[in-house]
């Protein structure tokens, strides 16, 4: 079976497809920002990457979320919600995790089936 590495680099591929499935790396966007702007950017890099690759929101199938701080839960949660009306919540984690940098406090991976 063929696998399909969408724009990749020399550490990873922001998405991978394979067998009907992309798995898209852990998106961070906005550093330095608030949780809401930084989900909010994330949310919006998913989205042109799931495009690229030939699924949408619709498609999603799993979510990870790490955030910095779980004080950040509520806001996010707002948001994640609002993203995802008029389609079903995926298979969901969250956690509280140490990123990157300080000035990420987001990151979130997704799987979604291609249309």
């Amino acid at each position: 079976m063929t696998i399909r590495h969408m724009n990749p680099g020399p550490r990873m591929s922001p998405a991978t497809i394979h067998a009907g499935v992309v798995y898209l790396s852990g998106q961070i966007a906005a550093p330095g920002e608030d949780v809401a702007v930084q989900t909010e950017a994330v949310l919006n890099a998913i989205d042109t990457l799931l495009q690229e690759a030939g699924s949408d929101r619709a498609h999603l199938l799993q979510a990870t979320i790490w955030l910095s701080d779980m004080a950040d839960f509520p806001v996010m949660n707002e948001i994640w919600e609002k993203w995802l009306t008029d389609v079903k919540a995926p298979a969901r984690a969250t956690g509280e995790v140490k990123l990157a940098s300080p000035d990420y406090k987001i990151e979130i991976l997704v799987t979604a089936a291609l249309r």
